[in-house]
């Protein structure tokens, strides 16, 4: 839709060449605002302003000055340009780089600026007036369009936010030039990659009960186990990810010596990937069990010790990154001994030069710290973890992400958003190329375990195949959202991702 449009979205500059200077055959209205929600107040107003003239130029407030709520705009302003750009009573659009109208308004010298009724008020608003004196300067005039009942973005996208994912997929691939056969074919370069994982392993237990009523001699709940499921997760679940996207992978971790243990390396060589495990006969192997009855969780018991690893255990880690022969490594902490503030250092400093880092780590009941990792080409927190990194709890998420991505020192953060998608920076500023956002693509969730694993595995992969942050967040996206429609944690595959991609593809041809 964006390219379809585009020739009527115009800078200011090409706009005056457009339609001349003043004084002009043709009489210019220019209206301004975010335009987030096109609903029928703005329709009656654009309306009621090409009345009054003959070129009707809309004015679109950058993603950058907006700052209603903490995940506006809902809409980025390239697709809000080309809502109003599609409107045939509209003859141009014009998206403004700066925080008001004013500087446009003596660039562009409209005839008449119109605005609301609501702000024809005794005295006038504070920017409205200073919007009068702008146009007083040449000669222009305001309007006041009439209007019975006054619409609200922010109530509509706070009630019932329309679907626009394949919208914004479609507007951020045209605008970097990418296809879906670029991320298809980034998808089939992923095997020549060889991966070098590090973590803490996690292995994930899902004890499904049913619920018998209340014990009569406790106040407790009475379940009947009915069966339980045994998936490994942590660092493991991210080495299998890269495994069964086709890279080479090795993965370094520390285990117990006990039945959890068993299990991890048994699932692990079935999977076919190179096990790097230190033994640590003093600590169990991470264990955690979720009790599971009528569909709702329970209870969760956790079987861990985590207490930083022994200097023995971090020399081996420390060699083991050192000798690995790798095109990328993965740190994935989850603060069960590894990952320490006192040891990411001696691991950080053992990467071979020219290997690509990615990391992340996680907050839940552990105090994982993505700002110990500094210098990273990639990182992948979500909004709890950026804000604990960060001691700020009440930001934006644009000025949060924007502040750890300088914090970070990293070449790319992609800022996991749960339900709301992903927002990625790239470049240490507010401006809309500087940074994207991504809706879910999630259909129908069943368990979101896992998906921030399955997100970072895909992601870093494709980052060091495609060179591209585009590309690597869009297929990391897609499968984190395939690992959201089922339960437990299952690698996800790249014909799952395809499967993803076809559809989004059928849907944006109208399919």
């Amino acid at each position: 839709m964006y390219a379809k449009f585009s020739h009527k979205i115009k800078t200011p500059q090409e706009l005056v060449e457009l339609i001349g200077r003043r004084p002009r055959r043709r009489r210019v209205i220019m209206c301004h605002g975010t335009f987030d929600i096109v609903h029928p107040g703005h329709l009656r107003h654009l309306m009621y302003a090409k009345e009054k003239a003959d070129v009707l130029v809309a004015s679109v407030t950058a993603d950058e000055h907006i700052s209603k709520g903490p995940y506006r705009p809902y809409v980025p302003q390239e697709l809000r340009a080309a809502n109003l750009a599609a409107l045939e009573f509209v003859d141009y659009v014009v998206i403004d780089r700066n925080a008001t109208p004013i500087e446009n308004i003596g660039i562009i010298q409209p005839d008449y600026f119109a605005k609301g009724f609501e702000y024809q008020t005794t005295p006038l608003p504070p920017k409205t007036a200073e919007e009068v004196q702008a146009l007083e300067t040449y000669g222009g005039e305001m309007v006041f369009t009439p209007g019975d009942v006054v619409y609200s973005s922010s109530a509509i996208i706070t009630q019932h936010g329309p679907n626009l994912g394949v919208d914004k997929l479609l507007a951020l691939l045209q605008s970097e030039g990418v296809s879906f056969d670029d991320l298809r074919r980034t998808l089939g370069e992923l095997g020549r990659l060889r991966v070098h994982v590090v973590g803490d392993t996690i292995v994930d237990r899902y004890a499904y009960c049913s619920l018998l009523g209340q014990s009569a001699k406790a106040a407790a709940f009475s379940v009947r186990l009915e069966h339980a499921d045994t998936f490994v997760g942590g660092a493991a679940i991210v080495a299998k990810h890269v495994k069964s996207f086709g890279a080479e992978v090795t993965l370094t971790t520390v285990l117990g010596d006990d039945e959890p243990a068993a299990f991890v390396r048994r699932d692990l060589e079935d999977a076919k990937l190179r096990l790097r495990a230190v033994a640590d006969a003093a600590r169990p192997t991470t264990l955690k069990e979720r009790f599971i009855a009528d569909g709702q969780r329970m209870l969760q018991v956790d079987r861990v010790d985590n207490r930083i690893v022994s200097d023995r255990i971090r020399r081996e880690i420390v060699d083991a990154v050192r000798s690995e022969d790798a095109d990328v490594v993965i740190f994935s902490d989850f603060r069960h001994g590894i990952f320490q503030h006192a040891t990411i250092g001696d691991y950080v400093s053992a990467v071979r030069p020219g290997v690509l880092k990615a990391a992340d780590s996680q907050v839940s009941n552990r105090w994982g710290n993505i700002l110990d990792f500094k210098g990273f080409d990639l990182v992948t927190p979500n909004e709890r973890e950026a804000r604990f990194a960060l001691a700020d709890q009440d930001s934006g998420i644009r000025p949060l992400a924007q502040r750890l991505f300088r914090d970070a020192a990293c070449r790319y953060l992609v800022l996991k958003l749960g339900e709301r998608g992903t927002l990625t920076y790239r470049s240490p500023g507010p401006l809309p190329r500087e940074f994207f956002i991504l809706d879910s693509f999630v259909d129908t969730l069943v368990d979101p375990i896992g998906a921030g694993d399955a997100l970072l595995a895909l992601a870093t992969l494709a980052l060091a195949a495609s060179g591209d942050i585009v590309r690597a967040s869009v297929l990391g996206s897609l499968a984190a959202a395939v690992a959201c429609e089922r339960a437990g944690n299952v690698p996800v595959v790249a014909d799952e991702v395809v499967a993803k991609l076809d559809a989004l593809e059928r849907s944006a041809a109208g399919g």
